[in-house]
């Protein structure tokens, strides 16, 4: 093994440097412009989207021929490549250059992937000049661990500022939205297809082909809006004028946590290229930044890196337990530590317990493979154990077979090879597909395996062109763009329009939206865009609104349609208005729905129709009280309870006059249909489903109340349950209906006309009650009873029974003469709970 100090501090004579500043400082183009200087290089980019990017760059520059790809699913390497774009994984470190560079170096306090980029800031040198790219953060740790590098701190190009929050609805066009999670750039991406068009996407998950066409969706302004994760903070370019954070706080793998300032600065400086000023803040549900972080982004001053994260490179492959412990092996100096534990290192603890791995991982050579098939990015992240399991299949497969089957290439590439999907199953496969490339691009492992990156590939741009597809057919809205564009108070005069006969309505050939009614409904429902649009669909409705009112003037009430569920009216299905509380309650009044009318006397039309047809409807079900009503102008005392039945809604309480009027009178009523009981005057027809129904919707329109209905087969409820509603009357615990519970009171008066009476045995269930709520509910009526008795020890014989008392004998009456009084015989009590008090009620027939 090499000494530490060897390690640590390189003495060869190459310059070694390092540009490091915020975003937008050039400095990924002065490395590109270094390596092109001298004969040869290698740089090293964090991600594989950048490698492509920054590959396609080289290739304009100098030629396909004379450069290369290292990643770990591509490998694009030409006979005569002198410049190499690579992943910081990738970086052939065994390959010798004139120029090697590494960016994005603050990933070295990284606690997943540091301990790769601190590797390379200790071992990876270029034979001539060596340069390292990242923010100011790390140079504190990158002088002690390289004595002498040259620093050059660049100040970024143009100014970056704090906007505070913005609402999603009102922010600029170029703006980039950033969230740190799969469902929530999903979500937000919704939102801004809904209210501004559409977005482009871009997650760290797409593939290089996928995410160049997203880019071009945004860089050739087809949408003015690009939500993303936290992946477009490391160097990906593109013409954004204002970074919005929907979030501050990620999950870093192990749990949620705030993110630091110097995170927000590297996504937050994305906004402004060139000499071109950005701007940043936050939107959404996300709180505001506080005055420290705001200050700490605008003047490019964080506090300094205090830690790097380490693994040993060195490592021992006698055996895989001598692999595993010089894994382990602690940091050699202060300001490294050790990291997470990697998914490689946790394949190897899984693969080394495996009998069948341990049978045959002997010696350095098998060590060795073991070690580069752990390495196997685990890119699926399924959570069980199948990354494990695949990774023994290949070892064991290239061990003892010295290549990967064709047949494993070929299954799990068909198994790919379908576009059919949504966007997660394709982004899935692309997962898997990336496997296999990474399995194929080690060329030892299979043969042919020119044949099976070809292939991978392929199946990689088919997916990728399908999830791009995906992706905007979800996320964008061309046609909302380009009406969202042309739509200002300059041009919208001249804009051509029309309504086609199904009511679609067309401004400039796009569909903006459907006449419902009187309602225009289109796709926008929020922010400022959504006026100029109804400016537009207005245009085009200004002589056919007027044509709809004459035609809903002239149609019968049959297309008409009142839903006593929610007091809708609609017009052959299309919702107009809604009835709200009017004088009485069954004159309630007409609230239109938004309509896109031209003035008030429009309205007024509408409203007239709905308010005629409201009349006709509730005089048609509701005939019996309306004919009465027209029956009843010459008898003043009958005009007096109409009118009470009209005010309360068919059901009013009796008063101590309704009780002596007429016998004339009262047929009269009774032959309108309308009954006086003891506790209300009532129409008894009103108490089927659908009349009842009715009164119910009414009065629950009036007091402004949620509407809801009683089972129509219910005769009583728990009083909470119908204590608001029409028709029922308090007894005890209970609510009767008031036509049941009138009846009930008329039969049991019959019995006790002249005498006391058993009560029926049938008293609860008529009644629907529990027998112990009989007397409360008695007593609530007004019918006088003794409750029924259980005998004393001392007496034998049946209980006392329940029973009715007589009206007559138990309402105050007069004495009788003193003559009358001294004739009479002298008589036994009769006592109520007397056993014998049922016999006195018999009489022999």
């Amino acid at each position: 093994m090499k000494s530490a100090s060897h390690t640590l501090h390189h003495t060869m004579p190459s310059t070694i440097r390092a540009a490091l500043g915020p975003t937008n400082t050039g400095k990924t183009h002065y490395a590109l412009t270094r390596m092109m200087a001298h004969s040869s290089g290698i740089i090293g980019f964090p991600l594989r989207l950048l490698a492509r990017e920054n590959y396609e760059r080289l290739v304009k520059a100098k030629g396909e021929r004379s450069v290369a790809l290292i990643t770990g699913e591509e490998k694009i390497i030409p006979p005569g490549a002198k410049w190499f774009s690579c992943t910081v994984e990738a970086m052939p470190l065994d390959r010798k250059a004139e120029f090697v560079a590494v960016d994005e170096i603050q990933l070295a306090a990284d606690p997943d992937r540091g301990h790769i980029f601190t590797d390379r800031i200790l071992n990876a040198r270029g034979t001539v000049e060596t340069l390292f790219l990242g923010a100011e953060t790390i140079r504190p740790l990158l002088q002690r661990l390289i004595p002498g590098i040259e620093i050059d701190i660049r100040n970024r190009l143009s100014n970056l500022s704090n906007t505070g929050p913005t609402k999603l609805s009102r922010l600029p066009p170029r703006s980039a939205i950033v969230a740190f999670s799969m469902a929530e750039v999903y979500a937000l991406a919704e939102v801004i297809r809904r209210r501004r068009g559409g977005c482009a996407v871009i997650m760290g998950q797409l593939s290089p082909r996928t995410r160049n066409a997203q880019v071009e969706l945004y860089q050739n302004r087809e949408v003015d809006y690009l939500v993303a994760t936290d992946a477009i903070g490391m160097g990906l370019n593109m013409d954004v004028d204002h970074v919005a954070l929907a979030q501050l706080s990620k999950f870093d793998g192990t749990s949620p946590r705030p993110l630091f300032p110097q995170e927000i600065a590297q996504i937050a400086g994305r906004a402004g290229r060139g000499m071109k000023d950005g701007s940043f803040g936050t939107t959404a549900d996300c709180p505001p930044m506080s005055g420290a972080t705001v200050e700490a982004i605008e003047q490019h001053r964080f506090d300094p890196l205090q830690r790097l994260y380490w693994r040993n490179s060195q490592l021992d492959f006698t055996n895989p337990r001598a692999l595993l412990a010089s894994l382990t092996v602690a940091p050699p100096t202060r300001g490294l530590t050790a990291g997470r534990v990697a998914s490689d290192v946790i394949t190897l603890e899984n693969l080394i317990l495996d009998p069948d791995i341990q049978a045959v991982a002997k010696g350095r050579r098998a060590t060795s493979l073991l070690w580069e098939v752990c390495q196997i990015p685990d890119f699926r992240k399924l959570g069980d154990d199948s990354h494990t399991r695949l990774c023994g299949r290949l070892f064991l497969h290239i061990l003892k077979d010295g290549t990967i089957p064709a047949q494993w290439f070929e299954s799990h590439i068909r198994g790919f090879s379908r576009t059919d999907g949504d966007i997660d199953t394709l982004m899935h496969r692309l997962t898997g597909v990336r496997v296999c490339s990474y399995v194929a691009a080690r060329g030892e492992w299979s043969r042919h395996s020119t044949i099976w990156q070809e292939r991978t590939r392929e199946v990689e741009d088919l997916l990728s062109d399908a999830l791009h597809e995906r992706l905007t057919a979800r996320f964008v809205d061309r046609r909302a763009t380009t009406l969202l564009r042309r739509f200002d108070a300059e041009t919208d005069q001249n804009l051509l329009s029309a309504v086609t006969a199904d009511g679609h309505v067309i401004v400039e050939g796009h569909n903006i939206g459907k006449i419902e009614g009187f309602t225009l409904q289109t796709d926008v429902t929020h922010g400022p865009d959504q006026e100029l649009i109804l400016r537009a669909g207005r245009k085009a409705l200004l002589q056919e609104i007027p044509r709809r009112i004459k035609l809903l003037q002239n149609t019968p009430d049959q297309e008409l349609n009142l839903d006593i569920t929610s007091g809708v009216i609609s017009w052959n299905g299309k919702p107009l208005g809604k009835l709200i509380s009017g004088p009485a309650i069954l004159d309630p009044k007409i609230k239109l729905f938004a309509g896109e009318f031209a003035d008030s006397n429009q309205k007024l039309l509408v409203e007239q129709r709905l308010q005629h047809f409201i009349t006709s409807f509730l005089r048609n079900e509701l005939n019996l009280l309306f004919k009465a009503n027209r029956a009843a102008t010459d008898t003043p005392v009958l005009r007096g309870i109409l009118h009470r039945l009209f005010e309360d809604g068919a059901i009013t309480p009796t008063l101590p006059s309704d009780h002596k009027i007429s016998s004339r009178d009262r047929k009269y009523l009774h032959k309108m249909g309308i009954m006086i009981g003891r506790f209300f005057i009532f129409l008894p027809a009103f108490f089927r489903e659908r009349p009842l129904n009715i009164l119910t919707f009414l009065n629950h329109v009036h007091r402004n109340q949620p509407i809801s209905f009683t089972p129509a087969s219910r005769i009583s409820l728990p009083w909470e349950t119908v204590s608001k509603m029409p028709g029922w009357l308090k007894a005890g615990g209970y609510g009767l209906r008031i036509d049941i519970a009138e009846k009930f009171i008329r039969e049991m008066s019959s019995l006790t006309h002249k005498r006391h009476h058993v009560a029926p045995n049938n008293i609860a269930s008529r009644l629907g009650i529990k027998n112990t709520a009989i007397s409360s509910t008695l007593s609530s009526l007004g019918i006088a009873h003794h409750p029924p008795a259980v005998l004393k020890p001392n007496l034998f014989g049946p209980p006392s029974p329940l029973m009715l008392l007589s009206h007559q004998q138990t309402r105050s009456s007069r004495r009788p003469p003193q003559a009358l009084q001294n004739k009479r015989k002298p008589s036994r009590k009769n006592h109520f709970d007397s056993p014998f008090a049922a016999l006195a009620t018999l009489t022999i027939k």
